[in-house]
């Protein structure tokens, strides 16, 4: 989330204010851990008894990533190293981490997930105040050296605690047990596959582009990075309470929650919003549902298949779906944002589009969801 300062920051420097291509380097950084979960979730399957080996090779190629990118002077110098390489080193380090969890959650499966899916929220509500007034001091080479010495002592100490639950698999098994498919052929997994995209379409807009619309509504930047960290915060509750309530309670329902509630901010108190205040509420609230979403995943897991090697494939393939709204977050903001800032107008006219697109598609995963959750009975029984 925290990639919103570095956007905002890049865009104002002389060398790179001109730039098209700004928008790639977030893209990469998450868009590879998005498009690369479901090759990664088979190997991961294929190769359980090595997963702290991919472990300890993915969180050094995060750290390096952001070194190298503290010494070059190019945007495509700063795709292939804050970009590329960061999101292949956190592709790799991510996932054997989320098969361990599937080992040690199985009844709280959705409130283990939802607290893991919020950590991320945890650091981005410092990381702001941290960030900004770092890039405002010392620019982006010392920020990114200090962000990549903050990531070796924060995360390299707990690596040794991720230990396995069940005994690793023979030699002979660890290689060739086939991971079950059968549930790629279920109505429900197009259902959700369709709801993840549609929802992730729009879920990438806010975090990337709130620092920018609150300096075009006059706000300084940080008032940006104020902005992010209730988002993240917001994140962090989000998605320990529906990752909770998705044991409890019908999945259904909280999903179709989590998007139309999610749409009504976008379409409210974004759409409206010309000061502060209002940003500040669209940020509480979309954290809150948005990111809400995304910890259930593991629940539309469980209700497509009970089969336990499918956990770990659906998660990925959700994740998948909602990266192809990542990747396309830099293109389709080209086209979505106008020339020009109105304050009488909608979205201050210049984000008026991405507004709409934002909310729009969080209505249409509802839809998908919808539609399912509503079908008629005669469907039911079939």
């Amino acid at each position: 989330m925290s990639f919103g300062i570095f956007q905002n920051y890049y865009s104002k420097l002389p060398a790179f204010q001109d730039s098209r291509h700004i928008t790639i380097i977030g893209t990469m950084a998450s868009g590879v851990p998005y498009l690369g979960a479901p090759f990664m979730a088979i190997v991961v399957r294929r190769y359980q008894r090595y997963r702290h080996y991919m472990i300890w090779t993915g969180w050094p190629l995060c750290i390096i990533g952001l070194l190298a990118s503290s010494f070059v002077s190019s945007i495509g110098a700063l795709i292939v190293t804050q970009g590329l390489l960061y999101g292949i080193g956190f592709l790799i380090f991510y996932y054997p981490i989320i098969s361990l969890i599937n080992e040690w959650w199985i009844q709280r499966r959705g409130m283990a997930f939802g607290i893991i899916t919020s950590a991320a929220g945890v650091s981005a509500i410092a990381m702001p105040f941290i960030i900004e007034p770092l890039l405002d001091k010392y620019g982006h080479r010392i920020t990114l050296r200090a962000v990549a010495v903050g990531v070796t002592i924060l995360t390299g100490p707990l690596i040794p605690f991720m230990k396995r639950r069940l005994p690793p698999p023979s030699q002979s098994n660890s290689v060739t047990r086939r991971q079950d498919w059968s549930f790629t052929r279920s109505p429900l997994f197009i259902v959700y596959s369709t709801a993840n995209i549609a929802q992730g379409l729009g879920f990438f807009f806010p975090s990337l582009f709130l620092p920018s619309y609150a300096t075009s509504v006059g706000l300084d930047s940080r008032h940006g990075a104020l902005l992010l960290a209730l988002m993240s915060l917001a994140q962090v509750l989000g998605q320990s309470i529906f990752g909770l309530l998705s044991d409890k309670v019908e999945l259904n329902n909280l999903l179709l929650v989590s998007t139309i509630l999610a749409a009504v901010a976008a379409f409210t108190s974004w759409g409206i919003a010309y000061s502060l205040a209002p940003l500040v509420v669209f940020a509480l609230l979309f954290g809150f549902f948005a990111y809400g979403f995304c910890s259930l995943r593991a629940r539309m897991g469980t209700a497509i298949s009970e089969e336990p090697t499918a956990a770990l494939a659906t998660f990925s393939i959700f994740v998948f779906c909602q990266g192809f709204g990542n990747v396309l977050a830099g293109p389709i903001s080209a086209v979505l944002l106008t020339d020009g800032v109105r304050m009488d107008g909608y979205g201050v006219w210049r984000y008026k589009g991405m507004v709409l697109f934002t909310g729009t598609c969080m209505l249409l995963s509802a839809a998908s969801v919808g539609l399912w959750h509503w079908r008629p009975k005669r469907l039911l029984a079939g």
